[in-house]
């Protein structure tokens, strides 16, 4: 038997925490726990960003804070709670959505380094593991280390031989698909020996000292069905290791340092190195929006700059990431490797869209600004109301959108197109205002 928790809500720790609570007494009580469970549920408030919330269910308090856009990265959520009201003894979560990250990777602490870059540029990875637990775990961990860039590839937490893509990815007649995939059935260590990197870990456990780690080794001797732990791979990595974050967990491990704090090290470690990676291509990527006195309100806004590789390369010189990363190595090859990777090609999307939205604001606020009067006196009535049709359609798509502009620029667009009607012919004033 199983229970399942469907939620479109990816708070993973959350609802690890809360089928624990429920499977056992569920097993024991079957429908009618459930049915208590979900009343209580029901109950809950909204997940609103920002806000601590105590979820009562099956006699325990589960408290948690939902994460927020302003959280500051790499800190810990219980500490930016406020004290509003928390109940005596809850059970309080760290974080709705992260993993303890320490402990998922902590047999592969001295590659971290390595399993950062092979999910930067979107390699295709197999991850064996004993249980789907420690697969999924693993595998969203792994998807998490790029933070705040977002892992742009396809991955499955735990992939079984029933999956309607299993043929696909097993074919040796093409090379695997950008994707991470995490299994338990031996079976694959012979279906997916073709694949570049595969990460085969034993279970999860916290002990006293650095947990034994695992071994890269080369691919080949990826032969037999009781194959050990290890990375299984010909890839160099193009950074070096970063020497002084395994002294510091191993430091904390002597000291006996709580995992969530051990994890909140891993964590920051790993998004100072991908913000090292990723502001120099913020920063170019900003240098390619328009000036803001090219916006004037009777043109179409200006374009945004295309992307030149060769540009940004340039740019590296004296505004890369060796200004605020110590980590020596060949950074511009990771660069060029990266913009074949569909986390670039996702990033770059985000980054365009946002920058066209914002040239979109800019421009209604300069319309806005402008005499229509004046623009009005020598124009033809055929130019007015394709005006009127130009302006109305950029407020439904300034509404659809949510494009960053304010309530009080979309009224005085509204305005603007009632002057402009106004000063029509009545035919021509009926058609508009009832299109």
């Amino acid at each position: 038997q199983s229970l399942v928790l469907v939620s479109r809500l990816p708070y993973v720790n959350l609802f690890q925490c809360l089928l624990q609570l429920i499977a056992p007494e569920y097993f024991d009580k079957l429908e009618p726990c459930l049915e208590a469970v979900c009343n209580e549920i029901d109950q809950w408030p909204p997940p609103v960003p920002g806000q601590t919330l105590n979820l009562p269910v099956m006699g325990v308090v589960i408290q948690v804070r939902i994460p927020s856009r302003v959280d500051k990265p790499g800190s810990s959520p219980v500490k930016q709670c406020n004290q509003e009201n928390l109940l005596p003894a809850p059970l309080v979560l760290p974080s709705v959505h992260e993993l303890d990250l320490f402990r998922c990777f902590q047999p592969v602490l001295i590659h971290i380094q390595m399993l950062w870059e092979l999910m930067l540029l979107g390699e295709p990875m197999v991850v064996m593991a004993p249980s789907p637990t420690v697969s999924s775990e693993m595998v969203l961990a792994l998807t998490s280390c790029l933070a705040p860039l977002r892992y742009c590839c396809d991955f499955r937490p735990y992939f079984t031989i029933h999956d309607s893509e299993f043929k696909e990815y097993t074919t040796r007649t093409q090379a695997p698909p950008n994707i991470l995939v995490g299994v338990t059935n031996p079976f694959f260590i012979k279906t997916l020996q073709h694949w570049p990197h595969i990460l085969r870990v034993g279970e999860l456990r916290m002990s006293g000292d650095l947990p034994k780690q695992v071994k890269v080794k080369k691919p080949a001797k990826l032969k037999t069905l009781d194959t050990k732990p290890g990375i299984y791979t010909s890839y160099k990595t193009f950074l070096h290791k970063d020497k002084t974050l395994i002294k510091r967990l191993l430091k904390g491990i002597q000291r006996k340092r709580p995992s969530e704090v051990q994890s909140a090290l891993l964590r920051r470690h790993l998004l100072e190195l991908t913000q090292s990676f990723i502001i120099p291509l913020e920063h170019y990527m900003a240098s390619l929006m328009p000036l803001q006195r090219a916006i004037t309100p009777w043109k179409n806004p200006p374009q945004i700059r295309p992307f030149c590789q060769e540009d940004f390369m340039k740019s590296l010189e004296h505004a890369g990431p060796q200004l605020t990363c110590v980590l020596k190595g060949d950074w511009l090859g990771l660069y060029r490797r990266f913009f074949k990777s569909p986390n670039f090609d996702g990033w770059f999307r985000q980054r365009h869209r946002e920058m066209t939205q914002k040239l979109e604001a800019l421009h209604l606020e300069a319309i806005c600004e402008a005499d229509i009067v004046a623009w009005m006196k020598d124009k033809s009535e055929v130019e007015i109301v394709d005006l009127v049709l130009k302006l109305r359609e950029k407020l439904v798509r300034a509404r659809c959108q949510h494009l960053p502009v304010s309530e009080e620029t979309l009224h005085r667009v509204s305005l603007y197109i009632d002057t402009i009607i106004g000063s029509l012919p009545a035919d021509l004033q009926a058609v508009l205002h009832h299109p």
